[in-house]
């Protein structure tokens, strides 16, 4: 059976699309990093939006981003309705994206994993 794409993906991938350089705007610590954002959930209702980020570049720390942008939520949250055409805009909550440091641990011991191998072949 095909996946349908609905309303629900289409609203929170223009989330995603238009919140994007708002973030890139609004947030200019440079300890921060380069802020993206890697996936939106929406709930079934479309009244809550889990917006989920990862950080690029720099080394934050991962609760006070948070914090930060879940303080700053009803100032993106009004941003996104001046420009997105929807009869309301989700309440935004921000999370941290950890898949891609799970991801590069996981590939670091796969690939410990065959130097080991290898290692005990030569010898």
């Amino acid at each position: 059976m095909q996946k349908q794409y609905g309303r629900n993906q289409r609203v929170a991938d223009l989330i995603q699309h238009e919140l994007a350089p708002l973030l890139q705007r609004d947030l200019r610590d440079p300890k921060m990093g380069l802020v993206t954002i890697s996936r939106v959930d929406l709930s079934p209702d479309l009244g809550n939006a889990r917006i989920f980020i990862t950080s690029i570049g720099g080394q934050p720390d991962q609760e006070k981003l948070v914090t930060s942008l879940n303080h700053s939520a009803g100032h993106f949250r009004r941003e996104l309705a001046k420009i997105l055409r929807l009869r309301s805009v989700p309440r935004l909550h921000f999370a941290y994206d950890t898949s891609i440091e799970k991801g590069n641990r996981l590939y670091a011991l796969i690939d410990s994993l065959k130097t080991d191998k290898h290692n005990e072949e030569a010898s």
